[in-house]
């Protein structure tokens, strides 16, 4: 066999062992009982055994801006700091009384001395004690396999490896939003898609 032949066994062998390596993609479609989409719902894969390596996301900011929160629903790793510029004229005074994260930035404009650490996993929900009606969450996870389904209520989650998992599927509007819907998941070598029918709160807005 001559050397050009054997370099392009191994990199074909390289790329097959690539390939396999990226795991498979799981899509989870996330509906209301009536079968309508619901966007940006948080949905995570752990091991159902064990835990994955997750690393501290950097640079999240949940603003302030026309007296609301933006975003109003924002993921991220355990141990990630989270920033929160208040951009209006008048004065907010944020908090939560969550067990996820408890915490007041008391009465300021611009931008607090130091951001805020989310270090456990769970779901923390923000207000303003000024503005009753301002409210934002949290959710924290301690898995790298996470995804935010988009307008068509889709989640995808690429490169999952093969095994035992629970899935979690989360929306501001369930009926109990401290805390999401949980099922067991096997991920195979190949790409799944999932349907997770959740029960809201209410009527879609």
């Amino acid at each position: 066999m001559s050397s050009r032949l054997c370099q392009f066994v191994a990199l074909f062998v390289l790329s097959l062992c690539a390939l396999g390596a990226r795991g498979s993609s799981v899509t989870v479609e996330v509906t209301d009982r009536g079968g309508h989409p619901l966007a940006d719902a948080i949905v995570s894969l752990a091991p159902a055994s064990g835990h994955l390596p997750v690393r501290p996301m950097s640079g999240v900011e949940i603003e302030q801006v026309h007296r609301q929160f933006a975003p109003q629903v924002t993921v991220v790793t355990v141990g990630t700091s989270i920033a929160f510029p208040n951009h209006d004229t008048v004065r907010h005074h944020v908090y939560s009384f969550s067990p996820v994260k408890t915490f007041e930035l008391k009465l300021y404009s611009g931008v607090p001395a130091s951001p805020v650490l989310f270090d456990k996993p769970g779901i923390a929900v923000l207000g303003c004690n000024i503005h009753d009606d301002m409210v934002a969450w949290v959710v924290v996870v301690d898995t790298p396999l996470f995804a935010r389904s988009d307008p068509s209520g889709k989640a995808r989650i690429d490169d999952v490896p093969p095994g035992n998992y629970e899935l979690r599927v989360w929306h501001s509007e369930l009926v109990a939003a401290t805390a999401p819907v949980t099922s067991p998941l096997v991920v195979g070598n190949a790409d799944l898609h999932v349907h997770s029918s959740l029960g809201t709160s209410g009527p879609r807005k």
